[in-house]
């Protein structure tokens, strides 16, 4: 079994921060690491020198007729020796691991984190609203930032919380359990240390299908036969050292291989299939204690302590017991131990235990499996904003549909980068349409918004200053692509998505629309018209967005809308031969482009034509 991890809900003290308080642990867990191997080498040396004695004593008892009960000593010696080196194994790959951790963390402090976590890929989805266009999954994505999950349905989890907006209430039971795991670094790290130094190590589906499969075993009084013959066999070897009749033994053995040979496949398939499961519930058992431990007060967290509930025993007790039988059943692979477990038929009482097992405790695993990748979607959660204690909850609100952000910046961008803008629709303002030149920060600037968004409906902290908004669906068109496969252009794939979204601005709650350079596939005849009246029919269906537009003429949709329309920009300038932006959104439209400017800048020869 892991050794656990003990669980402190105590504040970190007031003047130690995220990145001094990971550094802090990392000096600790080294230094750990150093006891450990001086306590490797040491049981090392007493498991040899074990080895020696043994063989010594064996051969006392061949040459000198010296009682065989003296072999019990160094065995009963060895097999405490593998136990405690096999718990300092367990340690130090426990420290190792927590070292990895937080210096993943301090790289996430440092900006440095991109490649190095999940990335969620799996969760792609190119017929979703948004997911592609805000750069929820992928290397460098908000996944990714986010997600310290260890198994494949906590990391489920938290995608489908970024991937579909929850409604109010759930957002607000989400935030007060964030709140409370905010401080608790202790359970972060032990969902960390859950199983080996692989990610998302649980296989749910898996699991569940191992632990609700029928019985393997049967029928039930073959368990009692195994037993009356390990009892015959034991009788026999007694009676083997005492009488020096070996012939009880012999017809035991006997026996013993001819119900072996009856019931050798189940057993090796009940042991066999048992193997991942009971490494994958050994990860859930840390978690599960870390539950059970803790002292929790928010309704969220005490409905997961609820749910984990297992009659008679606790849940990690429950799993440390198959967890033990699947060590007792490494025990046959040792060279030393291997003859008495052939001996004792140790393997079919081991596979008769894990049915056992299963029947009592198999139809609980898909609740705990539930409750614990929701607790790690909230740690993951809980992580970003203990990371980040300067971002605010977002103030879910009633009404009209309304985002209204202070000091918004992109989680995704370094510190050092990222330039905090001013986002209101609220009130008669239902649509900022957002002029400027290339590369001056509009298209930041709609991701910005949409990745808050999918932060306030997941129930995380934004990076804000402060962030009114009401619940609502989210759309977007910043990564819409063509595809030769299905011969479709990026204008059909554009209106396609369009269409998609004027759907959902029907539905409710009402629609945040994210749309970049709208229908720049076409001419600016057409795309004038047609952006004209795509905007005022989703905001005549009470939805509110941003779109994105280079081309001057685009700003004049305002004069159509007002006011309900307001019209925003970027500026740039040249200095010293460079192009320089600020990419603080100022009220107005863009006043002037950079494009031909530009083209000079790299060294294109471009004329303007006199006419």
């Amino acid at each position: 079994m892991v050794p656990r991890t003990i669980l402190t809900t105590q504040v970190p003290q007031a003047h130690d921060g995220p990145a001094e308080a990971y550094t802090r642990r990392i000096a600790d867990r080294r230094a750990e690491v150093q006891r450990l191997d001086v306590r490797d080498a040491r049981t090392a040396g007493g498991r040899l020198a074990t080895v020696i004695g043994a063989a010594a004593t064996a051969l006392l008892v061949w040459r000198a007729g010296v009682t065989a009960y003296l072999l019990i000593v160094p065995v009963v010696v060895f097999a405490v020796l593998v136990v405690y080196h096999d718990r300092i194994f367990r340690r130090r790959a426990l420290a190792n691991r927590a070292i990895a951790f937080y210096e993943r963390g301090l790289g996430r402090l440092s900006d440095s984190w991109m490649g190095k976590g999940e990335t969620g890929d799996r969760f792609r989805d190119d017929e979703h609203l948004y997911a592609n266009d805000l750069d929820l999954f992928g290397r460098g994505s908000l996944f990714e930032l986010l997600s310290v999950a260890r198994t494949r349905s906590g990391e489920a989890t938290l995608a489908q919380w970024l991937k579909h907006p929850a409604p109010a209430a759930e957002i607000l039971v989400r935030q007060n359990a964030i709140l409370e795991l905010t401080p608790l670094l202790d359970l972060r790290e032990a969902l960390a240390l859950a199983g080996e130094d692989v990610r998302a190590g649980v296989e749910g589906e898996l699991l569940v299908a191992w632990a609700e499969a029928p019985r393997a075993l049967r029928p039930k009084w073959m368990r009692a036969v195994a037993v009356l013959l390990t009892v015959a066999t034991l009788a026999a070897l007694a009676w083997l050292f005492t009488a020096r009749d070996s012939l009880p033994l012999e017809i035991a053995i006997f026996v013993q291989i001819l119900a072996g040979w009856a019931m050798r496949r189940p057993i090796l398939r009940t042991l066999h299939a048992a193997d991942r499961p009971a490494r994958d519930l050994d990860i859930l058992s840390h978690i599960l204690e870390v539950l059970e431990r803790a002292r929790f007060t928010s309704p969220r967290l005490l409905d997961l302590r609820r749910r984990i509930e297992t009659e008679g025993s606790a849940a990690s007790t429950a799993i440390g017991r198959l967890h033990r039988l699947m060590e007792l059943h490494d025990w046959e692979h040792n060279l030393i131990f291997a003859p008495f477990a052939a001996t004792l038929q140790w393997g079919t009482h081991l596979a008769w235990a894990i049915e056992a097992w299963r029947a009592r405790h198999g139809v609980h695993v898909r609740r705990w499996l539930d409750a614990v990748a929701e607790i790690e979607a909230l740690s993951s959660l809980a992580t970003y904003r203990y990371e980040h204690p300067a971002d605010p909850f977002p103030e879910i609100i009633d009404g009209p549909a309304t985002f209204d952000g202070e000091g918004l910046g992109h989680p995704l961008l370094p510190a050092s980068r990222m330039v905090a803008n001013e986002v209101r629709l609220v009130g008669q303002t239902r649509l900022l349409i957002v002029s400027g030149s290339n590369m001056s920060g509009k298209s930041t600037l709609l991701r910005t918004v949409g990745v808050n968004a999918v932060l306030a409906f997941a129930g995380a902290a934004v990076r804000a200053g402060k962030l009114r908004v009401t619940p609502l669906a989210i759309g977007a068109t910043l990564r819409i692509q063509d595809s030769l496969q299905e011969g479709r252009s990026r204008f059909y794939a554009e209106i396609t998505r369009i269409r998609h979204l004027s759907d959902a601005a029907r539905g409710t709650p009402h629609l945040l629309f994210l749309l970049d350079e709208l229908f720049h596939g076409t001419n600016s005849h057409d795309r004038l018209i047609g952006a004209s009246g795509v905007l005022r029919r989703l905001v005549e269906h009470g939805a509110i967005g941003l779109v994105t537009t280079h081309d001057l003429a685009m700003t004049r949709v305002v004069d159509e809308l007002a006011p309900r329309a307001v019209n925003v920009h970027f500026d740039d300038w040249f200095a010293e031969g460079e192009l320089r932006f600020d990419y603080v959104a100022k009220p107005g439209p863009v006043t002037r482009s950079n494009a031909i400017a530009l083209m000079r800048a790299v060294g294109l020869d471009v004329e303007e034509i006199q006419s």
